[in-house]
């Protein structure tokens, strides 16, 4: 997580390919200007003067005496997303490409459908190139391409996973522009992850350093990202899509762990959820169930002793416990000593599966302490992920491929396309990949409230041992 000041010491400008000279076919209610920004930061802090009077001072200083000058807050300011009036790229002339990476997600298809659809109808482009098995795609040797056009896509929203396919893994940048050139491709949208993302953006890079360095070489090509991950961790942006869809499949499995918790004699639900290093399925998942008492996540440490008093207590007062468990939680306890590290294709260190070791190991440290116990175990993962998009979702991943759409035909490139501060914005992809985002849990009100809601103590590490008072007895008069 990087702080204010950091953030205004970076750039937040969006790459444009040349000045806009064509008029948009668009019948736009609303138009946007590439001068109309948006405050990252629109909270400043209001200091109290004798009298009454307030100050206004820059929320991230808030021992600054000065006056803020409205007109130079400081603080970053993103352009907006939406619909120009002029455009970049002539419609009737572009080709667009669409590819999606990574794991499976809620509305991959809703995405692919609205890109196909604001492309053909709205603007006018004929030719829209499915990519298929993501950057793997773009090798021509082994490239699958289908058309996608308004028939093709016409019901895949109302299916989950992604009809192009999918894949991880790096490819070779100067083979994949080649091939793009190839194909005459203007527009590429890329739908996945920080991975994904910075792939573009070396995609992006090969191509503007080919067109100022390569003599005859005169191709543009607008790269513009859709952010997809389901754990809702791309930097600065409120919400990814899936990350809805996610939170309300997840209440069955919590559910069904909480009836076999409660219907046993210190029963124990587990329910592991997906959170590599971000525990935002697993906390907003447990606060909407009200019945979740201890939620384990990656931004938090705990220690199994430090877990099995609380359980204790939980068997004392209700005789049973439900724990949600985000896929990141807990590594540095599970991860056993001296092991090394491992990776998979796409980068990323490869996890203990925390969810069958938690309840292994809980189990077995109540059976040393002869705490007579069940415990059942609950993954949802595959299916969470595998699912179409909630209606919630499906409408916003519809307002993203538009988005991702307007930006290109304006030729907007090397950024995504997500919403901050309830607000559709570009970001460039470096700020998009800048850090993971992460539950701030010295400073969210969503943590808080879930632990006054489940009576979870804030720290899981040390061992706290709570004693039953004995009960006084009164003598009759």
């Amino acid at each position: 997580m990087v702080n204010q000041q950091e953030e205004r010491n970076v750039s937040w400008k969006i790459q444009q390919f040349g000045p806009t000279t064509i008029p948009s076919p668009l019948d736009s209610v609303l138009w946007v200007d590439d001068d109309d920004v948006l405050l990252l930061n629109p909270v400043l802090h209001l200091e109290r003067r004798a009298g009454g009077a307030a100050n206004v001072v820059d929320s991230a200083n808030k021992h600054d005496e000065k006056l803020v000058n409205f007109s130079d807050v400081p603080t970053p300011a993103i352009q907006l997303a939406g619909p120009r009036k002029m455009l970049y790229y002539d419609p009737a002339t572009t080709i667009a490409a669409v590819l999606t990476c990574g794991g499976i997600c809620p509305g991959l298809n809703d995405v692919i459908r609205g890109l196909a659809n604001v492309l053909w109808y709205r603007y006018g482009v004929k030719r829209i190139l499915g990519v298929k098995w993501g950057f793997a795609g773009l090798n021509k040797a082994t490239s699958e391409i289908v058309e996608l056009t308004p028939d093709y896509v016409r019901d895949i929203h109302k299916f989950g996973g992604t009809i192009l396919g999918s894949s991880r893994g790096p490819q070779s940048v100067p083979k994949m522009v080649d091939y793009l050139v190839e194909l005459g491709v203007n527009l590429l949208f890329t739908i996945g992850g920080d991975g994904t993302q910075k792939g573009a953006q070396a995609i992006c890079n090969e191509v503007i350093r080919r067109n100022n360095e390569s003599k005859g070489f005169n191709h543009r090509l607008s790269v513009v990202g859709i952010p997809k991950t389901i754990d809702n961790d791309i930097a600065f942006m409120d919400r990814t899509f899936g990350f809805e869809t996610a939170v309300e499949l997840a209440q069955s499995a919590v559910n069904a762990a909480h009836e076999e918790a409660r219907s046993a004699l210190n029963g124990i639900g587990v329910v592991k959820l997906m959170g590599r290093e971000s525990g935002y399925i697993a906390l907003h998942a447990s606060i909407a169930s009200g019945n979740v008492d201890v939620v384990l996540i990656p931004e938090v440490k705990f220690t199994m002793e430090g877990l099995v008093e609380h359980v204790l207590q939980k068997f004392k007062s209700s005789r049973h416990c439900v724990i949600v468990v985000a896929e990141g939680a807990g590594q540095d306890v599970c991860t056993p000593p001296n092991s090394s590290k491992q990776f998979d294709v796409s980068g990323n260190p490869v996890f203990v599966d925390i969810g069958p070791w938690l309840a292994k190991d809980l189990g077995r440290r109540l059976k040393d302490l002869r705490v007579p116990h069940t415990i059942k175990l609950i993954d949802p993962s595959y299916t969470i992920r595998s699912a179409p998009a909630s209606a919630s979702d499906a409408a916003f991943a519809l307002e993203l491929s538009h988005m991702a759409a307007h930006a290109a035909m304006a030729g907007k490139t090397n950024c995504v396309v997500g919403q901050v501060n309830g607000t559709f914005v570009h970001l460039p992809v470096d700020r998009a990949v800048q850090y993971r985002k992460r539950v701030d849990v010295k400073k969210s009100l969503v943590y808080q409230a879930f632990l006054d809601q489940s009576g979870m103590p804030s720290n899981l590490v040390e061992a706290v041992v709570v004693r039953p008072q004995t009960p006084k007895t009164h003598s009759k008069l």
